[in-house]
């Protein structure tokens, strides 16, 4: 008998009483954002895992001409222990001047791997323009080896070509978050949900209500704007926000079944049912066998005929009958996944089934295909 397996979102909730979660799990506070910055570098001290193109032996021959007043040409230094490199990093609203964050470095050119090189100091600026931060000179840990045989046979683990140095670089300018506005002579946050929804909102609202009466406004589905008291004394905003982001709130969930073709997974949200209809479902099976077959001369001095080993491929195809299955009215995901349980289809069946009841108005939710 084939078993169906379907990843549930919800499906605990089901069983046991909803659990409600803290706005701050939910929802972020508008003007709290991180800056991506960027710069390039290079990494020494390669074992012949480097570049072998020209532009890493240009930037370390820029490099020491700029630092030092050494002139070099690119080609006296091209060798196998530099690489060109772009350095990443975040740089979050509270990083401060001084605090170090975490980068990523990745390869530019066609360097096999990035083991035990060491990254030079580097720049990182912003999409303005400004550096915000210094990568310093540290050795990346990335997490992987490569072996590689003198036949050509090769092996290797994770991806030797991008590495991390944790608490890499060191924070030279913060881009400070505002995350108070002054509308009509009063100050305010406000919320915007992950996931906007109209009933999740009203319900963070309600939630707010009882923690301090007349104080918010749901403006949309995203975004939910907070007055701050008068009571709460200037220098204690922060304090005040805090305690607004512990309230709970139960979160309503969209009925979504989303599917990714490519892996036969099969998402479904825990309000997702199906009206009562009727399902005929049938497979084929294929099987392909390969294996090699020994062909040798029907007498041992046959003229010009040698042993060979020629391939034989059997291919058959079997489809079994289908069936018609009468599947009721269903409301919660449990429900669904035994109706659905009850054909014995798989998540590639169920994938078509899904687009089936789509197309037949059957299904009372969206359908996301990724």
């Amino acid at each position: 008998m084939r078993h169906t397996i379907i990843l549930l979102v919800g499906y605990l909730m089901i069983l046991a009483p909803i659990e409600a979660a803290r706005i701050k799990d939910i929802a972020t506070i508008y003007g709290e954002r991180g800056n991506p910055l960027m710069g390039t570098g290079l990494v020494v001290g390669l074992n012949n895992t480097g570049d072998s193109k020209l532009p890493s032996a240009q930037a370390l021959a820029s490099l020491l001409r700029r630092e030092d007043g050494l002139t070099f040409t690119p080609s006296l230094l091209a060798s196998g222990s530099i690489a060109l490199v772009a350095v990443t990093a975040e740089l979050g609203p509270y990083d401060r001047e001084g605090t170090t964050i975490d980068i990523n470095v990745s390869t530019l050119g066609d360097a096999k791997g990035l083991q035990g090189g060491i990254l030079l100091a580097t720049e990182l600026k912003g999409l303005d323009g400004q550096v915000y931060a210094v990568a310093r000179a540290g050795a990346i840990s990335t997490a992987s080896w490569t072996v590689e045989g003198q036949t050509g046979s090769k092996m290797a683990k994770n991806h030797p070509t991008s590495g991390r140095i944790p608490n890499g670089a060191h924070v030279e300018r913060s881009e400070r978050s505002t995350v108070i506005e002054m509308i009509g002579g009063q100050r305010h946050f406000t919320l915007t949900l992950r996931n906007p929804d109209l009933t999740t909102a009203q319900r963070i609202q309600e939630g707010i209500d009882a923690f301090v009466a007349g104080c918010v406004l749901v403006e949309d589905p995203g975004s939910v704007r907070v007055r701050i008291p008068k009571e709460v004394n200037p220098g204690q905003e922060l304090q005040f926000i805090s305690k607004v982001l512990e309230v709970d709130v139960e979160v309503d969930l969209a009925a979504v079944v989303v599917i990714n073709e490519k892996t036969g997974t099969i998402v479904a949200g825990g309000h997702v049912g199906i009206s009562e209809t009727a399902i005929a479902q049938g497979s084929l099976v294929v099987k392909v066998k390969e294996q090699s077959l020994v062909s040798q001369p029907v007498a041992p001095l046959t003229e010009n005929a040698t042993t060979v080993v020629v391939p034989d491929t059997s291919i058959s195809v079997d489809e079994e009958k289908g069936h018609l299955i009468r599947v009721p009215k269903v409301v919660t995901v449990t429900e669904l996944v035994d109706a659905l349980n009850m054909i014995g289809a798989t998540p590639r069946d169920l994938i078509a089934i899904f687009n089936a009841l789509r197309a037949a108005g059957a299904l009372q939710a969206e359908l996301r295909t990724m």
